[in-house]
């Protein structure tokens, strides 16, 4: 480890920051990711405001930590995946992988493979005493449990009863994990349309898919100025987006998300490298250069249940305050001196409610908006994916790299994440009102870029031409930030049906192990498996649900199913019998959700079919709550 002295208000990675101080002069027409010289205008005066704003700071003492070698991160990589057990001390009976192992396509098995065999190589280099498994062991152990399961099951589909009404079933998401010598078949049917994002298949087996097919995508270019109108097909089973699964399957979701997301960058050649979490000295108090998670703990105690710092709330209130219709809304910055002060004053008055909001500019607050980012000890799109976002750019097509920012937005912390949120929202509001602000999506985008990405440079040792592709790059990834930032908080299908699956599995292992107790504890079995077998159908007829609503007025009803009922309509249903306080209750106060059986915990799309909802998951109970805070 080594120290080094920074200016306050630049950020901290593993390795040495590299700054862009200005344009670069080299003749870029023939850069591929080459942006109209007009657009790139508006990033470079950011660029060189932000250098301005960091002069004269304090400087900070930060502890610069070395990169740690390939098999190190290969080995945070399985941890972070639930696979820690399969090596190291922790290492056991890799038996308890097999069920997830059993859920992974034929990519997310070979990413695993090739991660678990470059940890088995350096820790047999490192003469590790403890158990180093043979990665093909492991995966021949899969092979053979896959093909006749405890209960005798076949697990070779990751799909659930929730495509049996969608017809065939894709090859490409069958589980045939280890057998090499299977290619995944190019489907039959004609391919989606170009402006459809398909949830159900794995992305990763998509892009084989699409490498084996005879007609090549056309791949993407930096310089499109218009992008296209990506759309979600309509699911009968429902969207599901981020927030509307349970914290034990939103676990799961991420660390399939994460083999995903690497199995995607594998099979399209693109290095995907994470950054290890540094531990830096920070600030416990204060607004500036203080974790956005230490923030939120402090205003969760004045405003309980907050998902976004008051300042970051505060600081965009007051840019709508003076109205989203200013000419150069931030992209004007307020003067420098003026922000420094504001700061100071900021730090010492926000939380005592003293500080005079009168005396903000609307220029002002942006800028103090955009530096709050800048000076997060870590980045807002987190150390460990930063440059997971940065290589987005260098994947092929547009289709993939949104596929790619999908999987990335569900990776970030929490807190990264709504606050992410929060800003993308909120930049969208100002692009709405482009006709009198002149600031397009592709302006918003080039003035933001730098804050986000641009001020945790990743110490590449780079030429100006590489500095203008970093730029042209991080600017068009901002730019699909903002564009679709409706699809990114949406969990793929294939995903959740790999949790449904999941759980399946491990509850069929739970009950066996309950009979095996019960035999032992000389428990009538047969008395204890018609108890199970009806608990869930007591009292119902066939085709009806009984949905429960403890909080409403009227706390239970039988519902018949109709190809045609949706979520919304049995949400109706209640709400229109409800009366006096409970009548004031609105649509999106109140939800239907899916509880047990093959999900933990599934707050449901108004769109959701209850009768193919059923069919997937007929061991579920159906009640409407609120959301959790």
């Amino acid at each position: 480890m080594k120290k080094k002295n920074r200016k306050y208000g630049q950020c901290t990675m593993n390795q040495e920051i590299t700054k862009v101080t200005e344009k670069p002069p080299f003749d870029r027409s023939g850069s591929q990711d080459s942006l109209d010289e007009l657009s790139m205008e508006d990033y470079w005066t950011e660029v060189e405001n932000i250098k301005k704003s960091s002069e004269n700071r304090q400087d900070q003492e930060v502890v610069v930590v070395n990169e740690p070698d390939e098999g190190e991160l290969e080995e945070e990589w399985l941890k972070e995946a639930g696979l820690s057990n399969l090596f190291g001390e922790s290492a056991g009976d890799p038996q308890e992988s097999m069920v997830f192992l059993s859920t992974l396509t034929r990519t997310q098995a070979a990413a695993v493979q090739k991660r678990v065999e470059t940890v088995s190589q350096t820790l047999r280099k490192k003469n590790k005493q403890y158990q180093i498994p043979d990665v093909r062991d492991i995966f021949a152990q899969q092979r053979e449990s896959k093909e006749k399961a405890p209960d005798g099951t076949d697990l070779q589909s990751v799909r659930t009863d929730e495509n049996k009404h969608q017809g065939k079933d894709d090859q490409a998401s069958s589980l045939v994990v280890g057998e090499k010598e299977l290619t995944p078949l190019v489907p039959e049917e004609a391919p989606a349309s170009e402006t459809d994002i398909n949830l159900e298949v794995s992305f990763a087996e998509q892009a084989v898919n699409q490498e084996n097919s005879k007609e090549k995508p056309q791949k993407s270019k930096g310089n499109d100025a218009s992008l296209p109108n990506f759309r979600l097909p309509k699911d009968k089973t429902g969207t599901t987006r981020i927030g509307d699964l349970a914290p034990q399957d939103m676990k799961k979701v991420c660390r399939l998300a994460l083999i995903e997301l690497t199995a995607l960058y594998d099979v399209l050649g693109v290095e995907l490298k994470q950054q290890k979490a540094v531990k830096i000295k920070t600030k416990d108090s204060g607004l500036f250069c203080i974790p956005l998670t230490v923030l939120l703990e402090h205003d969760q105690r004045k405003v309980p249940g907050t998902r976004i710092p008051l300042i970051f709330q505060k600081l965009i209130a007051r840019i709508e305050e003076g109205g989203l219709e200013t000419e150069g809304l931030l992209r004007i910055p307020g003067a420098a001196t003026r922000i420094r002060n504001l700061c100071q004053e900021l730090e010492a008055k926000f939380y005592e409610g003293t500080f005079n909001w009168e005396s903000v500019k609307q220029h002002d607050a942006a800028s103090l908006l955009k530096l709050f980012i800048r000076e997060l000890p870590q980045p807002l799109l987190s150390v460990e994916y930063l440059r997971a976002f940065q290589a987005v750019q260098d994947l092929p097509t547009r289709k993939q790299q949104l596929q790619a920012l999908n999987l990335l937005v569900i990776l970030l912390p929490d807190a990264n994440r709504d606050t992410l949120k929060a800003l993308l929202e909120f930049l969208q509001r100002v692009i709405d009102n482009r006709e009198k602000n002149k600031m397009t999506t592709m302006n918003v985008a080039m003035v933001m870029a730098p804050n986000l990405f641009m001020c945790h440079a990743l110490g590449l040792k780079s030429n100006e031409q590489r500095e203008f592709i970093m730029a042209a790059g991080t600017a068009n990834i901002m730019h699909l930030l903002i564009k679709y930032q409706q699809l990114l908080w949406t969990i793929p299908k294939f995903i959740v049906n790999q949790v449904r699956k999941q759980n399946t599995e491990n509850h069929k292992k739970d009950k066996k192990a309950m009979k095996k107790l019960l035999k032992k504890m000389a428990y009538d079995r047969e008395k204890y498996e018609k108890q199970d077998k009806n608990t869930n159908d007591a009292d119902v007829p066939q085709g009806v649900i009984r949905v429960q609503a403890p909080h409403l007025s009227k706390v239970s009803m039988a519902i018949q199913l109709t190809e045609e009922l949706k979520a919304s309509d049995v949400l109706a249903r209640f709400l229109s019998q409800e009366s006096g306080i409970a009548q004031t209750l609105k649509k999106g106060e109140v939800f239907l959700y899916e509880i047990g059986g093959n999900i933990g915990e599934r707050c449901l799309d108004d769109d959701a079919y209850m009768k193919d909802l059923f069919q997937l998951n007929p061991s579920a109970e159906w009640v409407i709550k609120s959301k959790p805070s």
